[in-house]
């Protein structure tokens, strides 16, 4: 009978491989863009050779789209915790302001992916990002049809005003990424903010018609 120690080891190694793959690849990215960065680049960096790479990786297409999901499992947690959370739907502008922030301060290297890459990122990395984006819209819509004045909203005005949340926490989002660490003056402001620009949407959910 084998012995599944050195099959655990084995698999450790490779995932710790794999994460250092991703891990170099962001942080490459962060001068460069993912578009300029190469294969040669991101092994040299994770200090392993090329092959190792292939084992882990089919291109760099195919890591570019695992950052994409590694970045965005952050953002579904968030969704999924609030959903959960009472108090999230007692004071929903509030807590979402305060959630969005802390969790882009948590996760500042991937969200600066995202917000980087969306724009002038390859062409398969937004068009993954732009799908992720949808995704959410589509689950933060579920989140919203709960919500008084909405129930009786056709499905289409629920993912427009779905989407109109979503534009507005990528926004606040990236000046996240952007605010300086130790700046409470400038988080607070954002935070102001994205509460501000919720509000205004919210003031006019009681007088829409579908």
């Amino acid at each position: 009978m084998s012995d599944p120690a050195p099959s655990a080891s084995r698999q450790k190694q490779k995932e710790r491989t794999r994460q250092a793959i991703l891990s170099s690849a962001l942080e490459l990215s962060l001068t460069h863009g993912f578009a300029q960065v190469s294969l040669r680049q991101v092994s040299r960096h994770a200090g392993v050779v090329p092959t190792a790479f292939y084992r882990h990786f089919e291109s760099m297409d195919q890591l570019g789209l695992a950052l994409v999901e590694q970045s965005f499992s952050t953002l579904r947690r968030m969704v999924r915790d609030a959903q959960r959370d009472p108090q999230v739907f007692d004071n929903i502008i509030d807590a979402a302001a305060d959630v969005l922030v802390e969790t882009v301060k948590q996760s500042k290297v991937h969200f600066g992916f995202v917000s980087r890459e969306r724009m002038g990122g390859p062409d398969v990395v937004r068009t993954a990002i732009q799908h992720e984006l949808d995704l959410f819209v589509s689950e933060l819509a579920v989140v919203l049809a709960r919500l008084p004045n909405i129930e009786t909203w056709s499905s289409e005005d629920v993912q427009m005003v779905s989407r109109l949340f979503v534009r507005n926490m990528v926004s606040n989002a990236e000046e996240v990424v952007e605010m300086p660490d130790g700046r409470p003056d400038l988080e607070e402001r954002i935070k102001e903010g994205a509460r501000r620009q919720m509000r205004l949407i919210v003031i006019g959910f009681k007088d829409w018609r579908s």
